[in-house]
């Protein structure tokens, strides 16, 4: 049904015909003791500016910092910023990950007390958290609580995509604007046709494999 109605659009409906389908999203945890939403947001901040293969890296060796390889809040306050710095994390990010920690602590983050929340309604409540910012909310819809309809136009890889398929010759605002209207016509199924974009690869354009 999905790929039925994305395939309305003409331009969209080549890219999924000569794009493998992208793979399934993450499966989220409603334990407490190892809430995947927490350690989703955690992740991201790690892998904000670096390269996936660092990032991988780095966050491996700051999971390794904790006795049973995962940083429940209440530990991950307690650590040092010379601690996190061993790690490979930056004075910043380290901050930004206690931050993280202390709004676990105050605030639940569980997919049960989200589910309820509209994605908009979980973009605002959790931007309050230093170093999370939309595109980072955004990302956490789409792969770790499966929201089907999410429009990522801050990702700097599907704008390019979309310019590219689209032969878009808008700027600034415009471009937006543009970009938005032509997204329009995905609805309701807005995270899958930007799961394609991500992976289509045009010639002399390199893919994130999503």
């Amino acid at each position: 049904m999905s790929i039925e109605h994305l395939s309305q659009d003409a331009v969209l409906k080549q890219i999924i015909a000569s794009t493998p389908a992208p793979k399934l999203a993450f499966a989220y945890d409603d334990d407490p003791a190892r809430n995947r939403i927490y350690l989703a947001l955690l992740e991201s901040i790690v892998s904000q500016q670096i390269s996936v293969k660092a990032a991988e890296s780095i966050f491996a060796r700051f999971l390794a910092l904790f006795p049973d390889g995962y940083p429940h809040p209440e530990q991950l306050l307690t650590k040092t910023p010379e601690e996190l710095r061993t790690a490979g994390l930056s004075g910043q990010k380290a901050r930004y990950l206690q931050s993280v920690a202390e709004f676990a602590l105050q605030n639940p983050m569980t997919n049960a007390h989200l589910r309820p929340m509209t994605d908009e309604e979980i973009v605002q409540y959790l931007l309050p958290i230093r170093g999370v910012g939309r595109w980072t909310v955004e990302m956490l819809l789409m792969f770790v609580l499966d929201r089907p309809d999410v429009f990522p136009i801050d990702d700097l890889v599907i704008r390019q995509k979309m310019v590219r398929a689209y032969g878009l010759t808008e700027t600034g605002r415009a471009l937006y604007k543009r970009l938005h209207e032509i997204a329009e016509r995905w609805r309701p199924h807005r995270t899958l046709a930007s799961r394609y974009l991500w992976r289509w690869k045009p010639e002399g354009v390199v893919s994130e494999e999503l």
